[in-house]
């Protein structure tokens, strides 16, 4: 007779290539009445063209348990390190310029 608790694990993979991850710097999240759909883009400094490098479709109900995962570990992160600098009170636009003086050529 198998064991309950093996009945609710999962083997998850995970391999060298996506190991590495992909870096991202702004989040376009979007949603119809069925599914979330979150782009990860890298915005780089002076580049008016930026890429999605991934793009995750969640349904409601699994994105609104993401959203409350990383609201733990936003918790749990500022009980370590303090409290996480908000930038989206100054406007809450995408500094395209990332803070660097503008180049003049």
């Amino acid at each position: 007779m198998e064991n309950k608790n093996n009945q609710n694990q999962i083997n998850i993979e995970l391999d060298e290539e996506v190991s590495q991850g992909v870096y991202s710097n702004l989040a376009v999240i979007t949603h119809s009445n069925t599914e979330f759909i979150v782009d990860f883009v890298r915005v780089m400094p002076g580049v008016p063209k930026a890429k999605v490098k991934s793009r995750i479709i969640l349904t409601p109900q699994h994105a609104k348990r993401l959203m409350m995962a990383m609201q733990d570990n936003i918790n749990k992160f500022e009980s370590m390190y303090g409290k996480i600098k908000d930038d989206s009170s100054a406007g809450g636009a995408v500094p395209l310029n990332f803070g660097a003086p503008t180049g003049q050529a």
